[in-house]
């Protein structure tokens, strides 16, 4: 990992590089739209949601990665964790999942559910070498606001 990281929470001038992110990550679906995803997470724990900053050429720092945290007192989640293409494996969603992490734990959170597309098989390694395991449980979802 390069000492240059910077790891803070969302900025509204992030929203733009945000979304290219996403989009150059697929985790983009025609069904979600990025832009209420970020607004919603604005309006609720909106210190759980990280971007992580490199320094550029010119001095400027380029967002490379983002994590979304949440937790209900009961749970903890993670969504929206990505890394640039160019700039994995140089331990920036480690980092972003790190932070997460203490910051869920300093508020009292005991567990964090990660949902992984099963297809997706780099991801779920990535998160089985930061001690994440495979739970027996299946993951049900209900639009309630449909985005489009």
């Amino acid at each position: 990992m390069t000492t240059a990281l910077q790891i803070r929470p969302f900025e509204a001038g992030d929203e733009s590089a945000t979304v290219a992110l996403w989009r150059d990550c697929g985790l983009l679906r025609p069904w979600n739209d990025p832009h209420k995803d970020i607004a919603r997470k604005q309006a609720v724990q909106p210190g759980l949601f990280l971007v992580a900053l490199l320094q550029g050429r010119v001095r400027e720092n380029v967002l490379v990665g983002t994590a979304m945290g949440g937790y209900d007192g009961h749970r903890g989640s993670v969504y929206y964790l990505a890394v640039a293409p160019g700039r994995q494996r140089l331990a920036i969603g480690r980092s972003l999942m790190e932070r997460v992490e203490q910051q869920l734990l300093a508020m009292g959170c005991p567990k964090i559910n990660v949902l992984v597309r099963t297809t997706n098989v780099q991801v779920i390694a990535f998160y089985e070498k930061l001690g994440y395991a495979r739970d027996d449980a299946f993951s049900l979802g209900k639009r309630l606001i449909p985005d489009l």
